[in-house]
This record gives structure tokens, C-alpha cells and sequence, in this order.
């Protein structure tokens, strides 16, 4: 269900490493992502996660205001949603929004899970100060399509990845979250080493508010007899296991010379 809202800001303060701002052109997210923890965050009581899409109508009316008294600062696209989902195809927040960021040259930092991304090519090859970062999860579909099943496929991703370095514009990888005995981070390292990403996030599952409702379900699908292991790590606190693969995923980067950076908060 899309639901068209009027919002009465744009731009928020981001806590977020790197971010000066956060920017979400949608509330709610139709890549209905079985580990998302933006539920949580953003405390949504619209119904299950995936079914519901905000539409934030009046955000680039709101944001060309803001832009001209605000501070310029690095401005994060989609921090709690994704701002390349599948509404926005028909909606187009996202690229008015850039339309507006580039005239007024504010840095910008996307993360995204969607090829839809390459239709802003002619705006994202313009501006002075971009990154876009691809997230990735598992190599495999089968566990890619029920991880997120409303978002692009792996191999999609990686072209999008492949056009934007082609085309000048940074890229950067978020691999994660590492789904534990499922996740192969050797494959995807040497999958993405040769597109020549800036760097590479890894990060970790995180159980958050509602989230491992999601994931329980998911392994439930996938593989029950991973589901002991699931409520060791989870529920038990044993931080042994990313301890292991993040030594072994930092020492692949390197060898593969990609910077690695390990989110260990």
C-alpha cells in the first residue's frame, strides 16, 4: 500500500560517522528487508514492515527552503529507508531531491540496495562531492531473495557498481548485515575487489527492537537447524563468531588491496 504524507522538514542531524545530515524521502521501506531495523528506529506502527510506503509528496518543496539557510554539510540519502525502492520509479523524491542538492552543491553520501539508482547517472556524474554505496549481503539469490525480497538482485547491484565507477563516481560497499553460516564474505570480497569500490563497511546482524522476530522467521524458512546457533549468538551475547570473520574479512580486503573499514559499535 503507498500512502502520499506531507512532511514539515526535510534535512535531520545525523549521529551517523561521516553524515551531517539525514535525508529520507520515503517512510517505510518496500524491500521489506527480513534483518531491517529502521522499524525500530523510526517506531513504525503502520503495519508489517515491506506493505507500507510513505510517500513524502512535498519533500522537495520543503528541502529547496531549507537548502538556502542551512549550513552546507554531507548529506545522507536514505538513512532509514531506501531512496532507491521500488515507489521510487514512479514518484521520482529522490532524484528531484538531488535535482536541488546538486544546484546547490551540498555534498552527498547514497546507500542503496536498488540498479535503479544508474537512472540518475546524469545528476551523479555532475556533482563535485558523491559517494554511492551498493549494500550487499550474500552472493547466493536464494538467500538474497528472501533476505530482501523487494530489493535488486546481487548481480544487479554489482553492475550498478561496475557503471558508476565507469562513469566517475565514487563508490563504496556496505557488506552486511554478515548473516552468521550463511553469509560467504570471501565470494563477496572477491566479487567486488575488481569494481574498484573506495572502500568497504562491514557490519554485523544487529537484533534491534523487532528485528529478531524477522530473522527468526527467516532461518525458520532457510535452514532450522541454524536457529540454535542464531539464539547463541543473539540471544546468548557470544561475540566470538564475528570476532573470527571480521579478522578474516579484514585480511581479504587487504590482500584484494580494498580498505576495509569494521563497524564495531
Amino acid at each position: 500500500m503507498i500512502k502520499e504524507i506531507k512532511i514539515k522538514s526535510a534535512l535531520s542531524p545525523s549521529k551517523l560517522p561521516g553524515l551531517d545530515y539525514a535525508l529520507n524521502p520515503y517512510r517505510g521501506c518496500g524491500h521489506a528487508c527480513a534483518y531491517c531495523y529502521a522499524p525500530g528506529v523510526i517506531h513504525w506502527d503502520k503495519g508489517k514492515w515491506g506493505e507500507v510506503v510513505e510517500v513524502k509528496v512535498n519533500l522537495p518543496r520543503i528541502l529547496s527552503k531549507e537548502l538556502r539557510t542551512k549550513k552546507k554539510g554531507v548529506v545522507g540519502l536514505g538513512t532509514v529507508t531506501d531512496p532507491y525502492q521500488p515507489v521510487e520509479k514512479k514518484y521520482e523524491i529522490t532524484r528531484r531531491c538531488l535535482e536541488l542538492l546538486l544546484m546547490h552543491d551540498f555534498p552527498v553520501c547514497i546507500q542503496t540496495k536498488s540498479s535503479l539508482v544508474l537512472r540518475d547517472m546524469d545528476l551523479l556524474k555532475r556533482f563535485s562531492n558523491i559517494e554511492v554505496g551498493l549494500t550487499l549481503t550474500s552472493l547466493d539469490e536464494e538467500v538474497r531473495e528472501k533476505l530482501e525480497p523487494g530489493a535488486s538482485g546481487t548481480q544487479e547491484r554489482l553492475r550498478a557498481l561496475s557503471e558508476l565507477s565507469k562513469n566517475g563516481v565514487s563508490t563504496w560497499v556496505f557488506l552486511g548485515p554478515m548473516m552468521p553460516y550463511i553469509t560467504d564474505a570471501q565470494a563477496l570480497v572477491d566479487a567486488i575487489s575488481a569494481l574498484g569500490p573506495k572502500y568497504v563497511l562491514v557490519d554485523r546482524l544487529r537484533i534491534k527492537d523487532g528485528v529478531w522476530d524477522g530473522v527468526k522467521e527467516f532461518i525458520r524458512v532457510f535452514d532450522p537447524g541454524l536457529l540454535p546457533a542464531y539464539e547463541r549468538l543473539f540471544l546468548g551475547g557470544d561475540v566470538a563468531y564475528y570476532n573470527e570473520i571480521f579478522g578474516r574479512i579484514t585480511k581479504i580486503c587487504k590482500e584484494r588491496g580494498l580498505r576495509c573499514e569494521i563497524n564495531r559499535l
